[in-house]
C-alpha cells in the first residue's frame, strides 16, 4: 500500500507569489514554480512528465540532481533524501520549493504530455479475496466520464475525513471503464480494514487520478525486466495487459517475489500468460518457505534472483514496483553490481504509513 497523501496547505507568505523558471535536462524543457508549491506539484499542473511516486517525501522516486538554484525542503524521510544525497546536489522535487531559478538533471522526464487528473465517483462491483490478506477489488467508473490513464499509473482513495490512499491499477486502460486494483490488509489500517471488514459491493467510493510516472517507455526496444515483490505485482500485470493489447513484442521476464507461496496470489495467472506472450519468462521467488509449502521453486530475495540469471543488465530496461527495500536494493545493486544505466531504471515503491513513520 502507498503511502496516504496530506492535504494540509502551507499558509501564505509574502514571498508566496514570487515565480521561478524550473528547466529540466537535457531535454530542456521548462516551465513556472511559485515559491510556495513544490516542483513536483507545479510539473504535474503543467503536464511535465517529471518521475514520482508517492508525492509525499517518501519514496524517493521523484530524486534528481539539481544543476543550479536554490531550494527548500519540506518535511521527507532521510531514506528518500540521505545527508550525502543532499552533499551530492540530489533533491526530492516532490518536497522541493524553489527560493530562484532551478535547472534540474532528470533523463526520465518525457516528451508525453500528462493525461487530465479528475475526481469522480466509483462503484465497488465485486470483491475476490485472492489470498489471506490480500483483496482483488474492481470498481466500476461513471459510463458518461471517459478516465485516460497509462498502465502502471495509481489512483488516490479520497476518504471521509480528507485522507487519501492510494493504489495502482492492475488493468490496463480501456476495459469498459472498469478498473481492478489489488488491496493489501494492513491491520489497523483505517482504508483497508474497512475493505477486509465493512465494505460490501455496490459501494461507492471516490476517486482522483491517475498519478505517477511508472509506465512502459514505448520509444526503446530493450529487452525487459518487470521485478515485483508482493502487491507490486498490480502494475506489472498492467502493464503486461498493456503490451498485450499494443501487440508489443519485446522480450520480458516478470520476476515476482513474495515471503510464502500464498504472497504469489496470481500466480496461475502469470504462467498462463506465457502461452499468449511468447516473449514472457515468468520466474516466481519465495524467500521465507517452510516446509509445508512444498515449495521447489527459487528461494531467497528476488532481486538477487535477477542478477544471478543477468550479471549484465547494461542492455536492458527494468521496472520495479513494491516494498521500499526491494526497490532501492534493486536500484543500488543493478547499477553498481550488473551495469545497469540509471535511467533505465524505472520504479514505483510502496510506502506505508508505517514506512513514513519510520522516518
Amino acid at each position: 500500500m502507498r503511502a496516504p497523501e496530506d492535504t494540509q496547505k502551507m499558509s501564505a507568505s509574502p514571498e508566496a507569489t514570487t515565480a521561478f523558471t524550473i528547466t529540466v535536462q537535457p531535454s530542456g524543457r521548462a516551465f513556472d514554480a511559485t515559491s510556495d508549491e513544490t516542483i513536483l506539484a507545479a510539473g504535474i499542473r503543467q503536464g511535465i512528465g517529471l518521475p514520482y511516486g508517492c508525492k509525499d517525501g517518501a519514496c524517493g522516486s521523484c530524486k534528481c540532481r539539481k544543476l543550479s538554484g536554490e531550494v527548500v525542503h519540506g518535511p521527507h524521510q532521510a531514506k528518500a533524501l540521505s545527508v550525502e544525497d543532499v552533499a551530492q546536489g540530489l533533491i526530492l522535487t516532490c518536497c522541493a520549493k524553489p527560493q530562484s531559478d532551478v535547472v534540474l538533471e532528470s533523463r526520465q522526464v518525457t516528451e508525453q504530455g500528462a493525461l487530465p487528473i479528475k475526481k469522480m465517483p466509483t462503484r465497488v462491483t465485486t470483491m475476490t479475496r485472492v489470498s489471506p490478506d490480500v483483496m482483488l477489488l474492481n470498481l466500476q467508473l461513471p459510463a458518461n466520464d471517459s478516465f485516460q490513464y497509462r498502465a502502471g499509473q495509481y489512483v488516490e482513495f479520497i476518504l471521509r475525513d480528507g485522507a487519501r490512499r492510494s493504489y495502482s491499477m492492475a488493468n490496463a486502460p480501456g476495459q469498459a471503464n472498469a478498473l481492478e486494483l489489488h488491496i493489501r490488509h494492513m491491520p489497523g489500517g483505517k482504508f483497508t480494514d474497512h475493505v477486509f471488514g465493512a465494505m460490501k459491493e455496490k459501494e461507492i467510493l471516490r476517486i482522483e487520478g491517475p498519478f505517477g510516472s511508472f509506465f512502459l517507455r514505448e520509444e526503446s526496444d530493450k529487452p525487459l525486466v518487470f521485478l515485483a515483490s508482493g502487491t507490486g505485482f498490480a502494475p506489472i500485470k498492467a502493464l503486461l495487459e498493456h503490451m498485450q493489447a499494443q501487440s508489443i513484442t519485446r522480450p520480458v521476464t516478470v520476476y515476482w517475489g513474495g515471503r510464502r507461496p500464498a504472497d504469489l496470489y496470481m500466480n496461475a495467472w502469470l504462467e498462463s500468460q506465457q502461452a499468449v506472450m511468447p516473449q514472457l519468462r515468468y520466474v516466481p521467488v519465495v524467500s521465507d518457505a517452510q516446509p509445508e509449502d512444498g515449495w521447489s521453486g527459487r528461494t531467497g530475495f528476488v532481486h538477487h534472483a535477477v542478477l544471478a540469471d543477468l550479471p549484465n543488465l547494461s542492455g536492458y530496461q527494468v521496472y520495479a514496483c513494491g516494498a521500499p527495500i526491494v526497490v532501492d536494493s534493486a536500484r543500488k545493486d543493478f547499477c553498481a553490481q550488473a551495469g545497469l544505466p540509471e535511467e533505465e531504471f524505472f520504479a514505483d515503491a510502496f510506502t506505508s504509513e508505517a514506512d513514513k513513520a519510520a522516518a
